[in-house]
């Protein structure tokens, strides 16, 4: 299980606040821990916390790569931005996102070409997010034709089915479920799946217990990575042990501290 980790974003206070005063402390800080607790790739968002996000997509890179080697996701949806942040990076990065959408989707294939990055696809397009799965499944399939036409491998193409809160439209999370079973049959080697986590959760009383669970619920059903806050150790370990369970590493006393060792 792939952890994309989901605390560098201009949306959270602590993170405009570093970017509006380019405080690299807080920053740094942030992204030590995330890699600390087990993400295995940084999510990388300015949000609305700058007027020139092209710049502080840039700042935003640079300044992380200080710290750690640890891959990125270049999260905008902006390609300007996302350009910027790619030309940046020291390592081969993910791309987050794109959609079905024509237009955007040869936009940012041609940049995962041109940079040689992975592509986060979502499963929706300018009609919306589908309220089936077959639909969805069809927009999973046209990002993945589209990407492996332009000589980008499987393995660089990352599905998201779509995470919508369950707390206002419950048949919505067992349909995630089975889109990411679909989702894996669609080529051989299958694309991976991923899921922005923390959407499920929204407007929920407890937030923590409606995402761990989804999340165990999620690898069960296939999973291959999740953006997250890793920070979160109930989250972590129920993630760990949903894998052992699954016989996806061998069982010992201290398999969670094991676990975090073997990063």
């Amino acid at each position: 299980m792939i952890v994309i980790g989901e605390r560098i974003n201009g949306m959270f206070k602590m993170v405009r606040k570093g970017i509006q005063e380019k405080d690299k402390k807080i920053i740094q800080d942030i992204a030590k821990k995330e890699v600390e607790c087990g993400a295995r790739i940084l999510d990388v968002n300015v949000g609305p916390a700058a007027a020139d996000e092209v710049a502080a997509m840039q700042w935003l890179v640079e300044t992380i790569q200080e710290v750690t080697d640890t891959p990125l996701s270049i999260d905008s949806a902006k390609p300007p931005v996302i350009e910027a942040g790619l030309k940046a990076c020291k390592k081969k990065a993910l791309i987050n996102s794109t959609t079905g959408e024509q237009a955007k989707l040869e936009v940012l294939v041609g940049l995962a070409k041109k940079y040689n990055a992975g592509l986060l696809g979502l499963c929706m397009d300018e009609k919306g997010i589908p309220d089936n799965i077959q639909a969805r499944v069809e927009i999973g399939l046209r990002i993945l034709a589209c990407a492996m036409e332009a000589g980008i491998s499987t393995d660089d193409i990352h599905l998201d089915p779509v995470v919508l809160p369950v707390k206002f439209g419950q048949a919505q999370t067992p349909m995630m479920f089975q889109t990411i079973r679909e989702l894996k049959t669609l080529s051989d080697p299958a694309p991976k799946t991923v899921v922005g986590l923390s959407n499920v959760s929204q407007g929920c009383l407890d937030r923590p217990m409606v995402n761990r669970m989804a999340l165990v619920m999620a690898i069960a059903n296939g999973l291959d990575e999740a953006i997250v806050d890793p920070m979160d150790k109930n989250l972590m370990d129920s993630m760990i042990t949903a894998e052992l369970l699954l016989n996806k590493f061998i069982y010992c006393d201290s398999y969670l501290t094991a676990y975090m060792k073997a990063l």
